[in-house]
């Protein structure tokens, strides 16, 4: 009799462990589709594509609009997709910045910087991300296959433009992206990097989304975004812990900006600092006063404007 009920307890057992594995599984899954397919994404704010005298980048996105723009297209670094991006020529520039998008925004979407280094002097090389724009893709990679895509699309500039010097600038996904890349190794043309509101690591950023947008405590958060990661391994390639920031910034020697939004709650402000401390090369960093998630340009546009030339013209002729 005893036996008996030991052995129904333990089946009870298993059969609860099982069915709170099914449930976590599930919900992986889920917050999968919602992290990692690109669509439409109800957490973030959809931007108007109505220009507005009011807009404080008003005469940037204007210029942006009228601007003449070149189609360029590769075959992403893992030869599976097709890639397109802007190139925007100024004069005979042998200047080039490649100006990379945040999460589920296109080169359409960053005209404004686009403008900003074409002021400067510079050509610009805006490609859409994998799975975002007309780049094709199946999954939103975070910046993480997007770094070797970027050092393709700086090989594909190099021979196509010939001789160049070239800026890596990346916004909020982009950013990380930006410093993801500055840690592969380069040609030496790459001159500088200027990062905008970038992650430490992509989990690190998918464990505070998933604590600010479901309020989600620390369990079960963390067994969530491990699922998250396992499956985010077998469909994208990679455990979401190695795609970091800060280890790729470790092996950076190059210059690099840091800027980010004092009142970022996105990607939170305190994740600027880590970013910081690890890159080995020259370096400076802007907090913007009251500036939300990259927002600092709008906020603050003619500091922006100042404090990116001032740190390119240290670094590029």
């Amino acid at each position: 009799m005893q036996k008996l009920k030991h052995k129904k307890l333990w089946l009870s057992s298993i059969v609860i462990i099982l069915l709170v594995c099914l449930l976590f599984t599930g919900a992986g899954y889920y917050f999968f589709r919602v992290a990692c397919v690109p669509g439409k994404k109800s957490f973030l704010s959809s931007s108007s594509k109505v220009l507005k005298k009011t807009d404080p980048l008003y005469h940037e996105k204007k210029w942006f609009k009228a601007a003449a723009k070149q189609k360029w297209h590769i075959e992403s670094a893992d030869e599976k997709f097709k890639l397109e991006a802007n190139f925007i020529p100024y004069k005979n520039s042998h200047k080039t910045a490649v100006v990379l998008p945040g999460y589920m925004d296109t080169k359409e979407d960053m005209g404004e910087y686009d403008a900003l280094f074409h002021e400067l002097g510079y050509n610009t090389l805006t490609p859409d991300p994998r799975a975002q724009g007309h780049s094709e893709g199946h999954y939103i990679g975070y910046g993480w296959p997007e770094k070797d895509d970027v050092k393709k699309w700086i090989s594909y500039l190099l021979e196509t433009k010939g001789k160049q010097q070239v800026v890596v600038y990346g916004l909020s996904m982009g950013a990380a992206t930006a410093m993801m890349t500055s840690g592969l190794k380069l040609p030496h043309q790459v001159k500088a990097f200027i990062e905008d509101c970038g992650y430490t690591s992509v989990k690190d950023e998918i464990e505070h989304e998933a604590g600010v947008l479901y309020n989600m405590p620390a369990f079960p958060r963390f067994p969530l975004v491990e699922i998250l990661s396992g499956i985010n391994k077998i469909k994208v390639g990679y455990f979401m812990g190695a795609a970091s920031s800060v280890q790729q910034l470790h092996k950076n020697h190059r210059p690099m900006l840091f800027i980010h939004g004092s009142q970022d709650n996105f990607v939170p402000t305190k994740m600027v600092y880590p970013n910081y401390k690890a890159t080995k090369g020259p370096k400076e960093i802007w907090v913007a006063p009251k500036a939300k998630h990259a927002q600092s340009f709008s906020k603050h546009p003619q500091e922006y404007k100042r404090r990116v030339a001032a740190f390119l013209a240290k670094y590029v002729r």
